[in-house]
């Protein structure tokens, strides 16, 4: 079975963002940018997978610019065994994401999809319940376990109330959680083996899909600083700035 696993290239979590100027975006010149920690923990479960031989073969696939040919070649490094780049100028929407993994799901025929359950950029959390639509699929979102066995996908999903558990059949979409592992770093010697590994690249309209955007951003802006908290002295002055100032209470 086939493992396909979408990954984004986004702006390393430890990096503070900054608006541009213009406020038409946020800066990414010069800025050091990552695999979307949760796509870590996506490649990181197929890679596991494979490796107990529940699965035969670990697919990286990336929508972007050039740019994300790095950020695959890391997943490869982390021990996906080829990788394709779906490359287009523009920044996809959720549903043009879908779309064109669904192409890609019809061309691979995997037997399983895992990414992860949002990206920290757009943090839209879509991707994967509208392939799991288009595709017609089963789908465990925001997994924390997963266990395969045949044809059942056995899934341990975090929701409002705790834990959830459900049996998903396959073929099915999994969207991982922060809980599901630790992802592992790749070793210098991974790291020279992935430039050898394959990499292919296709365009959007070689798919058939369109991915001009459907939404306008009017203008990005940096949240309001944060006031400075406030000592009170007694908890009879804490109720009276509550009802008072705040009008919380």
């Amino acid at each position: 079975m086939k493992v396909l696993v979408p990954i984004k290239r986004v702006i390393d979590a430890n990096i503070k963002v900054r608006v541009k100027a213009d406020q038409s975006g946020v800066e990414l010149n010069n800025v050091k940018m990552a695999m979307n920690p949760f796509c870590e923990i996506a490649v990181e479960e197929a890679i596991r997978l494979r490796e107990a031989g529940t699965v035969d073969e670990v697919i990286a696939v990336a929508v972007g610019t050039g740019q994300s040919q790095e950020t695959l070649r890391t997943a490869l490094a982390m021990g996906a065994d080829r990788a394709i780049l779906v490359e287009t100028d523009l920044a996809p929407e959720p549903l043009a994401v879908a779309k064109l993994l669904k192409a890609l799901v019809d061309k691979e025929a995997p037997g399983l999809v895992i990414l992860g359950k949002q990206a920290i950029d757009g943090d839209n959390n879509q991707t994967g319940q509208m392939l799991a639509g288009l595709l017609g699929w089963s789908i465990g979102s925001f997994v924390s376990r997963l266990q395969i066995e045949g044809e059942t996908v056995r899934v341990t999903r975090e929701v409002d109330g705790g834990l959830e558990n459900i049996e998903l059949a396959s073929p099915a979409i999994i969207t991982v959680d922060l809980r599901l592992n630790e992802p592992r770093y790749a070793s210098l010697p991974n790291i020279m083996k992935a430039k050898k590994k394959p990499l292919d690249t296709v365009t959007a309209t070689e798919l058939g899909v369109d991915v001009a955007p459907r939404l306008e951003v009017l203008k990005v802006v940096e949240p309001p600083a944060r006031a400075a908290g406030v000592r009170v002295s007694s908890a009879a002055e804490l109720v009276e700035k509550l009802r008072n100032e705040a009008k919380v209470i």
